[in-house]
């Protein structure tokens, strides 16, 4: 990246694709970062400039670059594919990390399981400018579509159109509204929400404080 670009790119600001960080905080924070945007559109992380946009620099770019690829080889599970790059900006250097969005979604911070685990797996996402950890309704639609297993073939019963009769009235649902709604388990409503998403007939929000809701594909 040229010294002009990444002014340009600082000068956008913090958003979904880009985040600034003073220094190098730890090891699993960074991961967390990096996890984040790899699940959601890929993205950059801009080591030493502040939140409001002052360039810092970073005291050694190498020692940084160490730190930030044992992050991305050893606590993201699977690895991630960055790129780095020193960039020297008003006398100072910064580091710029390029993280590219994953076809193996979802990431999760290295737990030493076999497999992703819905229930223990810690996966980021983007929301905006912010990274928030993802629900387990999010980690199975991540999971479904980096297999590419979208329902072609679903059928709706009783409890798909008591979330269609609810959406009609309210316009957006969410996982303990279906539950309390017809009287059935939270963790039945999030497969029957998750499925509908699959099937391309509901649409995730998340929120910046992890909340989240359904609306309508349609």
């Amino acid at each position: 990246m040229k010294p002009r670009e990444l002014l340009e790119l600082i000068e956008e600001g913090e958003n979904l694709t880009c985040e600034f960080k003073r220094k190098f905080s730890t090891t699993e924070k960074i991961a967390r970062e990096m996890i984040a945007f790899a699940n959601t559109k890929g993205g950059y992380l801009v080591i030493g400039v502040d939140d409001d946009k002052e360039i810092i620099g970073v005291e050694s770019e190498k020692a940084e670059a160490e730190l930030i690829y044992d992050a991305a080889n050893n606590f993201c599970e699977p690895p991630l594919n960055i790129n780095i790059d020193y960039v020297e900006v008003k006398g100072k250097e910064v580091v710029v990390v390029e993280i590219f969005e994953s076809d193996n979604k979802p990431h999760r911070i290295q737990d030493y399981l076999k497999e992703l685990d819905v229930n223990q797996s810690v996966v980021h996402i983007r929301v905006n400018d912010k990274s928030v950890q993802a629900s387990k309704e999010m980690i199975r639609i991540l999971k479904a579509r980096s297999s590419q297993m979208n329902l072609k073939k679903y059928s709706i019963g009783p409890n798909e159109k008591a979330v269609f009769e609810f959406l009609d009235n309210y316009e957006r649902i969410s996982v303990k509204e279906l539950s309390d709604y017809i009287n059935i388990s939270e963790r039945r409503a999030s497969r029957t929400l998750v499925k509908l998403v699959r099937a391309n007939m509901l649409f995730l929000h998340t929120k910046d404080n992890g909340e989240e809701y359904f609306t309508s594909a349609q």
